[in-house]
């Protein structure tokens, strides 16, 4: 009996662990305006022309 009421506990505690959830949330403009800087960096590879630095925001080519 002891067994099996250990045995029940550990499996509980185990269901309840796995429902944990964590969930991070990224300001939509942020990531955007990062896959922007990504993707612009990644055409200037292919180009064959280096990366340049942080332009400010009102500047995109």
């Amino acid at each position: 009996m002891k067994t099996t009421t250990l045995a029940a506990a550990l499996l509980l505690g185990t269901v309840m662990a796995g429902c944990v959830t964590i969930n991070i949330y990224f300001p939509a403009a942020a990531a955007e305006k990062a896959a922007d800087k990504i993707i612009d960096e990644i055409w200037q590879l292919k180009q064959g022309t280096k990366p340049q630095a942080d332009q400010p925001q009102g500047e995109k080519k």
